[in-house]
C-alpha cells in the first residue's frame, strides 16, 4: 500500500500532549539536522511483489522495534553515538499514532522507514534508515520518494530541509528528482587520547568564558550574524534570523533530545566590558566518553586569526579533563577552511552524508 501522509502529525494529538512532545522532537530533529554522498541509481528499479509500504501510522512499536534496535546498533558501532534516547521518542509519537512517515514490509518483516514533522510551513525530514540485511540500493530510495511525494502534496508547504546519515542507501537521485538542491557533509571523530599541538592563546584583549544561561542572546545574535551568507546557513534556516538562532541554541542546550549539554566544555570570547560575543564553542554529550561539538562560530571581522582553534582546542582540553575519550562534529564539506582547520586538530572524518534543500 502506497504511504499517504496528508495531515501534520500534531493533529492528531491533543494541544496538551503536542507541546509536551513536540519540542524533543524538533530538537532531535534539529541536532541531526546539523548533526553519504550516494551513488546514482541506473534506469528503474523493479520492488519485489512481496514488499509493500504503508503509512508510518499505522504501524506499531512491536512490529518496528527490532529495526530501531538495528538502527541504534549502527548509530553506536559507526558514529560513536549512544541513539537510544531519540528513539525513545520515536517510540513515543509511535504508540501515540502521531508520526507522519513511511514503514516498508517485506514478509511482515519491517526493514525500512522514514519520517517528517512539520514546523509551520517547513518539512524536516527526520530520519530514514534501511536495514542492512535488505536491498538498501532500491529500499532506501523508494521509500524516500514516497515521502517526498506525500510532503510535497501538503498545502502551504514552502520549504523540507533533510540531514540523512548514511543508513539507507543512496538518496542523492530521488532529492535531485524532486528539485532539492544537496550539499556533502562530513561527521569528523578526534581521539583526545591522542597528543596535539599546545593550545593557542586568545587575542590580546579578550576574555574566555565558560557558558551562562546570560548569554543566550548574545550568542544568538552571535550566530546570525557568523552564518549571514554562509553555506550553512542555506542548509539550516535557523541561522537566518536572531529568533531562529536563539530556538536552535534552546533546542541544543535546554533539551535532551540533542545530547546532554556539556556547559564545563562550553566557552565564549568577547570583548571586556561588552555583552557582545565574537566567538562561541558549544558542546554536547552523546554516548559515554563522547563530546560532540554542537556549535563553533566567530563573528565576521573576528576570522581568521585563530579564535576558532583555540575554543576548539580548549574544548578539548576541557573534555580530557573529565576523562572523555573522543570528540566528533559535521562540517559542511564546501567549508574548506573549517575542514583544514578540524583535519589540523586531529580530526579525520569517518562518514560523509547528504543534506538536501527544497526549493533550490
Amino acid at each position: 500500500m502506497i504511504c499517504i501522509v496528508a495531515h501534520l502529525f500534531h493533529r492528531s494529538l491533543s494541544r496538551h500532549t503536542r507541546l509536551c512532545l513536540l519540542p524533543y522532537l524538533l530538537c532531535f530533529l534539529s541536532f541531526l539536522h546539523f548533526l553519504y554522498d550516494g551513488m546514482a541509481l541506473q534506469g528503474p528499479r523493479r520492488f519485489p511483489l512481496f514488499m509493500n509500504i504503508i503509512d508510518l501510522r499505522q504501524t506499531t512499536v512491536r512490529q518496528i522495534e527490532p529495526l530501531l534496535e538495528e538502527e541504534a546498533r549502527h548509530w553506536r558501532d559507526e558514529l560513536h553515538w549512544d541513539y537510544r534516547g531519540a528513539l525513545e521518542l520515536i517510540k513515543r509519537f509511535l504508540d501515540a499514532h502521531a508520526l507522519a512517515g513511511c514503514v516498508a514490509f517485506e514478509n511482515g518483516v519491517a526493514v525500512g522507514y522514514t519520517f517528517y514533522v512539520l514546523e509551520d510551513q517547513k518539512g524536516l525530514i527526520g530520519g530514514l534508515y534501511v536495514s542492512s540485511k535488505f536491498p538498501q540500493d532500491s529500499i532506501g530510495p523508494r521509500l524516500l520518494e514516497e515521502l517526498l511525494v506525500s510532503m510535497r502534496a501538503i498545502p502551504h508547504l514552502a520549504r523540507i530541509e533533510a540531514q540523512l546519515m548514511p543508513f539507507s542507501g543512496p538518496v542523492d537521485t530521488p532529492l535531485i528528482g524532486q528539485g532539492f538542491h544537496l550539499y556533502t557533509r562530513q561527521f569528523m571523530l578526534l581521539d583526545l587520547h591522542k597528543s596535539h599541538e599546545a593550545k593557542a592563546g586568545a587575542s590580546a584583549g579578550m576574555r574566555l568564558n565558560r557558558w551562562n544561561d546570560r548569554y543566550f542572546d548574545p550568542c544568538a545574535k552571535l550566530i546570525y550574524l557568523a552564518y549571514t551568507n554562509h553555506v550553512d546557513g542555506e542548509i539550516n534556516d535557523q541561522y537566518r534570523s536572531r529568533a531562529g538562532a536563539l530556538k536552535f541554541l534552546k533546542n541544543i542546550i535546554l533539551l535532551p533530545g540533542c545530547g546532554q549539554f556539556v556547559p564545563a566544555a562550553s566557552f565564549v570570547l568577547h570583548e571586556p566590558g561588552s555583552d557582545e560575543l565574537v566567538a562561541a564553542v558549544l558542546t554536547s554529550e552523546v554516548s559515554p566518553g563522547v563530546g560532540h561539538t554542537t556549535q563553533i562560530c566567530v563573528l565576521p571581522g573576528y576570522q581568521g586569526h585563530g579564535l576558532g582553534r583555540m575554543l576548539m582546542q580548549t574544548s578539548a582540553e576541557a573534555l580530557r579533563s573529565m576523562k572523555f575519550r573522543e570528540l566528533t562534529l559535521t562540517v559542511t564539506s564546501d567549508n574548506r577552511a573549517a575542514v583544514q582547520l578540524y583535519e589540523k586538530l586531529g580530526f579525520h572524518t569517518i562518514k560523509t552524508f547528504t543534506a538536501g534543500v527544497w526549493p533550490r
